[in-house]
């Protein structure tokens, strides 16, 4: 097996079962997956297949029940809560279908908030970071408007240069364009491929878009629960 180093995140025997008894139901199904470092993958099936459930499990925002994940070469499994919190906050940058951006902060404050939480940057370091990740989103020019004065698509760009803010390695986008236009959709997808082209991000998005993941390295397709098997090769 090639040296995980090769790999921003890897799976073994992912299960995620919800519910007890007559109720449980079997959300993942043994997936075993390694998702290379610099490629751009994309998550495609019907609803309810279990793509959202696998990118939380990737996020460390859920625990899976059975199987083990790494981010990098650092195992998860028995991390705690805090520990958990912290790996996240520093190897992962997220991007979902809403923006999630506090409304009365400004763009460049909104930015500075992962920031803030891992404690590693001066004020102006901060600044200085999160004014560079604005420029690099088109935005310089609106790093002090507040969020309820920003168009949706330029909402949903403040949330791209969020999900940098702590240089990750990994960045997880569920449905990030499911609010947009067309325009707007590909704009945003074309922001989110450049950027990781650029700076050797591993980026993961769950999309219901064929349009978009024909564009990504490969399409990982889902159906209950599993990734079915030619559903690891390059997208065409």
């Amino acid at each position: 097996m090639p040296s995980l180093q090769n790999y921003a995140i890897r799976c073994e025997n992912l299960h995620q079962v919800l519910g007890t008894n007559e109720n449980q139901v079997h959300v993942l199904n043994d997936i075993s997956l390694q998702l290379n470092v610099g490629k751009i993958y994309s998550v495609m099936g019907p609803s309810g297949c279990g793509k959202s459930t696998l990118l939380y499990l990737f996020g460390l925002l859920d625990r899976p029940t059975h199987g083990r994940i790494w981010i990098g070469d650092q195992e998860t499994t028995d991390l705690d809560d805090v520990d958990l919190s912290y790996l996240r906050n520093l190897e992962i940058g997220f991007v979902f279908q809403f923006h999630f951006l506090l409304r009365e902060f400004t763009a460049l404050e909104n930015i500075k908030v992962p920031m803030r939480q891992a404690g590693l940057m001066t004020g102006e370091e901060m600044n200085d970071r999160a004014a560079e990740l604005l420029g690099l989103v088109g935005l310089g020019d609106k790093i002090y408007r507040r969020a309820d004065q920003l168009s949706g698509g330029e909402q949903q760009r403040v949330a791209i240069a969020r999900s940098l803010a702590n240089h990750p390695k990994l960045i997880l986008a569920d449905e990030p364009t499911g609010n947009l236009d067309i325009k707007n959709s590909f704009l945003v997808f074309d922001m989110l491929e450049t950027l990781a082209r650029e700076t050797g991000l591993t980026l993961l998005i769950v999309t219901h878009n064929a349009q978009l993941a024909k564009a990504s390295d490969y399409t990982l397709m889902m159906e209950d629960g599993r990734i079915l098997p030619d559903g690891g090769v390059p997208s065409l």
